[in-house]
C-alpha cells in the first residue's frame, strides 16, 4: 500500500502505538518524560550526522519513528486527568465521605428516569483546588429544575467511583467513562443545591445558550416534539432527546450514522457555505476572505454539535481541503487524512479510544480505497444509474471497512444497510439544505412556515421510512459471538483480499490464503478454549435470583418461572451467552441444593428450608430468607455466603456484620457484583 510509503504514515502508526503504551501499562510519567528527552537528543545527534552524510538516513529515520511514539505517550500523559495531581482521584477520602463540592455545568447528557444528568468540571471540593469531570446526577422533582450550562454549583455530598459490569460481558461504562476521562458520579437533589451567582462564560455556554434560542423558537413555531429531536440530532448532533425507540429503528436500519454529525453533514456545509460565497471574487484577498469564513463556518458549526470525535474528525478534514482549494493545489486525500488524525490526537489523544472516531475513520479510509475499486466494477452510462450505483459503491466500501468492528463492539448487522442508504439519502439531502437555512434562521428569531413545515414534513416521512425497514427483524442479524482475534482475522482477510483484486499476484494470492488460515487457526483456538471452560454463576439481578452452569458451549440456566420463560429477552442471560460462544441448552427451577465442580452448594430461598446434616461449600442466600445466621453457622459452616440481588438490603448489611465475625467471606452481588465458581 502506498499510503504506507509516506514518511506521515509511519510517524502516525508511531505517535498511535505511543499513546497505547502509558493508556494500557500506566507507566511512571517521569520515566516517559526521560526517555522523550533521551529520544530528542539521539534525533537531534542523527539529523545532524544525516545532514553531513548526506546519503545514509536510516538511522535518522529510526530516530524520527521513535521520538515520534515518545511524542505519542507523553501527549496521552498530558491530556489525561489520572496523570495530574490535582485531579480528584488521588484523593481517596473524597469518595469516602460527604465534602463541599464546587462544579460548573460543561454538557447536557440524556436524561434517566429519575435524574436530570449532566457533565460537570470540578473547581473545588471543600477547601482545596481541585480538577476533573464528574457525571452529576439532579434528581427530578415536581418543579423540573433546569440548570443552564455554565451555571456554578454548591453542592454537599459524596463523589462515587465508576463502577465495573456487575455482570460478565456487559457493556463497561465504567470504562467508557474513563475514556472521557470521567472518574467519578455525584448524586444530589435539586433542593439541596446552591446556585452560584457568577455564570461561566466561556465557548460552551455561548454555544448552549445558540442551540437552545434555536430550539425554543423552533419550539414556539409548533415544529413536533419527535421530528424536531430528531432534526437537531441530524442539523446540529444532539441526540439527548431522541426517544430509544427512534434509535434502535435507526440502529436496526442501519442508519444509526445519520443521528450523529460526521463527514456526510460537515461536506455538506462546505459546500453550501462554498456556493453561498460564489459572488465574492476569485482574486487573492477575495479567495482569503473566503477561505477565513468556510473554516470559521466549520468551526462555528462543530462547536454547536458539541466536538464529538466525528465531528471533531471531519471538520479538521475539510478545513485541510479547504486550505488546499485555496492554495490551488490539489489535496492528496491520504495526506489530509493522516494529517487529520495526527492534529486531532495531538489535542485530544483519548480520542482513539472512542468508537465513534475510530468507525468513522476506517469507514472514509474505505471509501475512498475500496470505492473505487467497486465502482469500476460496472460503468452506468445514464446520470440516474451512476447517481444509485455511486451511492451503493459508497455504501458498501464503508459497510465492509467498518463491518468487523461493528460487530466486534455491537454484536449484530442490519442486513438492509445498502436499501436504508439508497432511500434516504436523497431525502437527507433536502433535509439537510431545509434544515441549514431553517436552524439559521431560527437563531435569528425568524421561523418562517413555508421552510419549517416542509422540514417537519420531510423528517416525519423519513422516520416513517427507517421504521418500516426496521421492522423487517428476520433482516437483522443479532446476538453475533466476535471476539478480537476474529477481529484481526477478518481485517486480514479484507485488507489482503482488496490487495489482491486491486493488482493480482501470487504473492497477494498466497497473503489471502495465509489470512483464511488465521481466521481457521483463530476458530479453532476459540472453540478448544470454549470446550475446555466449566463455569457456575451467580448473576446480580435485581429482585431476582439467576443462576448459570456452563460446560463448554453448553448452558443450563437455574431460576424461577418467570425468568425462565422470558430468557430469551433477558438481557444479562444474552449478553453472557453472545460474550462466550455458548447457548443455552437447559432451563431448570432453582433447588435447595447443587453440586459443581466437587463443591457443595446450599441455597436457602424466602422459605428457610434447609437440612441440618448438609455441610455445604458455599452458602447461596435468596430472596431474604427469615433465618438467624448465627444460629445456621453453628450446624451449617460454610466456606462463603453468597447474596444476591434479590434480597433487602439492610439484611445483606446484617449477613455481612456476621459473617465478618465469624471470619466467613461474605459476597454480595450488589457490592462486588457477579460470583463464579470455576
Amino acid at each position: 500500500m502506498k499510503v504506507l510509503q509516506f514518511p506521515l504514515a509511519r510517524i502516525t502508526i508511531g505517535f498511535i502505538l505511543g499513546i497505547l503504551l502509558p493508556y494500557y501499562l500506566k507507566p511512571e510519567p517521569k520515566i516517559i518524560f526521560v526517555l522523550l528527552f533521551v529520544s530528542v537528543f539521539f534525533f537531534s545527534i542523527l539529523y545532524f550526522l544525516s545532514k553531513k552524510k548526506g546519503n545514509d538516513t536510516t538511522y535518522f529515520g529510526i530516530s524520527t519513528y521513535v521520538l515520534s511514539f515518545f511524542i505519542g505517550a507523553t501527549t496521552l500523559i498530558v491530556h489525561t486527568d489520572y496523570f495530574q495531581k490535582s485531579n480528584y482521584i488521588h484523593y481517596s477520602s473524597i469518595f469516602e465521605k460527604p465534602h463541599l463540592i464546587l462544579v460548573t455545568l460543561r454538557e447536557k447528557l440524556k436524561s434517566s428516569t429519575f435524574n436530570d444528568r449532566y457533565i460537570a468540571t470540578v473547581n473545588r471540593i471543600d477547601k482545596t483546588e481541585n480538577t476533573g469531570r464528574i457525571i452529576l446526577n439532579i434528581r427530578k422533582d415536581s418543579l423540573n429544575h433546569q440548570f443552564e450550562i455554565g451555571t456554578p454549583l454548591r453542592i454537599k455530598g459524596t463523589l462515587y467511583k465508576n463502577s465495573p459490569p456487575n455482570n460478565p460481558n456487559q457493556f463497561d461504562y465504567s470504562k467508557y467513562l474513563e475514556n472521557k476521562q470521567i472518574y467519578a458520579q455525584l448524586y444530589a437533589d435539586a433542593a439541596e443545591i446552591s446556585v452560584g451567582s457568577k455564570m461561566e462564560k466561556n465557548i460552551w455556554y455561548y454555544t448552549s445558550r445558540l442551540r437552545t434560542k434555536i430550539i425554543h423558537n423552533l419550539e414556539k413555531n409548533n415544529f413536533h416534539k419527535t421530528e424536531l429531536n430528531v432534526a437537531v440530532a441530524l442539523i446540529m448532533g444532539q441526540q439527548q432527546d431522541i426517544s430509544p425507540e427512534i434509535i434502535r429503528d435507526y440502529q436496526y436500519a442501519g442508519a444509526v450514522h445519520i443521528l450523529s454529525v460526521s463527514g456526510l453533514h460537515i461536506g455538506f456545509i462546505l459546500l453550501f457555505v462554498t456556493y453561498i460565497l460564489k459572488p465574492l471574487p476569485n482574486t487573492k484577498k477575495g479567495s482569503f476572505i473566503k477561505l477565513i469564513i468556510i473554516l470559521a463556518s466549520l468551526s462555528l458549526f462543530g462547536l454547536i454539535a458539541g466536538l464529538a470525535p466525528s465531528v471533531v474528525r471531519s471538520v479538521v478534514m475539510f478545513s485541510f481541503v479547504a486550505i488546499g482549494t485555496h492554495l490551488r493545489r490539489s489535496v492528496n486525500i491520504y495526506h489530509t487524512l493522516l494529517v487529520s488524525v495526527l492534529l486531532i490526537l495531538l489535542f485530544q489523544p483519548t480520542f482513539l479510544f472512542d468508537v465513534g472516531f475510530q468507525l468513522s475513520y476506517i469507514a472514509l479510509f474505505f471509501i475512498i480505497w475500496l470505492q473505487p475499486l467497486l465502482a469500476s466494477i460496472w460503468l452506468p452510462k445514464n446520470k440516474i444509474s451512476k447517481y444509485i450505483w455511486d451511492i451503493l459503491t459508497v455504501s458498501f466500501a464503508a459497510q465492509i471497512g467498518t463491518l468487523p468492528l461493528s460487530i466486534y463492539y455491537f454484536h449484530q448487522f442490519p442486513g438492509l444497510f445498502f436499501v436504508t442508504n439508497l432511500i434516504i439519502i436523497p431525502l437527507l439531502s433536502l433535509i439537510m439544505v431545509l434544515g441549514v437555512f431553517v436552524m439559521v434562521l431560527a437563531a435569528f428569531g425568524c421561523v418562517p412556515l413555508l421552510l419549517s413545515k416542509p422540514l417537519e414534513w420531510s423528517i416525519f416521512y423519513l422516520n416513517k421510512i427507517i421504521n418500516s425497514i426496521a421492522s423487517l427483524e428476520q433482516f437483522i442479524i443479532q446476538n453475533i459471538s466476535f471476539n478480537l482475534y476474529f477481529l484481526i482475522s477478518f481485517y486480514l482477510i479484507i485488507i489482503s483480499t482488496v490487495f489482491w483484486f486491486k493488482k493480482p499476484s501470487f504473492t497477494k494470492l498466497a497473503m489471502v490464503l495465509i489470512s483464511i488460515i488465521v481466521l481457521q487457526i483463530s476458530y479453532i483456538k476459540n472453540e478448544s478454549d470454549v470446550k475446555n471452560q466449566k463455569e457456575w454463576i451467580v448473576f446480580n439481578s435485581k429482585k431476582n435470583t439467576l443462576i448459570t452452569e456452563r460446560n463448554g458451549e453448553a448452558v443450563t440456566l437455574y431460576a424461577n418461572d418467570s425468568i425462565l420463560k422470558a430468557s430469551p429477552k433477558n438481557n444479562i442471560l444474552t449478553s453472557y451467552l453472545v460474550g462466550n460462544f455458548s447457548t443455552l441448552k437447559t432451563k431448570k427451577r432453582i433447588q435447595n441444593t447443587a453440586f459443581f465442580n466437587g463443591k457443595k452448594i446450599l441455597i436457602l430461598d424466602s422459605l428457610g428450608i434447609y437440612t441440618i446434616n448438609i455441610k455445604p461449600d458455599i452458602l447461596l442466600l435468596t430472596q431474604s430468607p427469615k433465618i438467624n445466621l448465627e444460629r445456621l453457622f453453628q450446624t451449617v459452616k460454610p466456606g462463603i455466603v453468597i447474596a444476591d440481588a434479590s434480597n433487602y438490603k439492610t439484611v445483606q448489611k446484617y449477613w455481612k456484620a456476621t459473617c465478618n465475625k465469624q471470619k466467613i467471606p461474605f459476597h454480595a452481588t450488589g457490592e462486588k457484583g457477579f460470583y463464579t465458581l470455576n
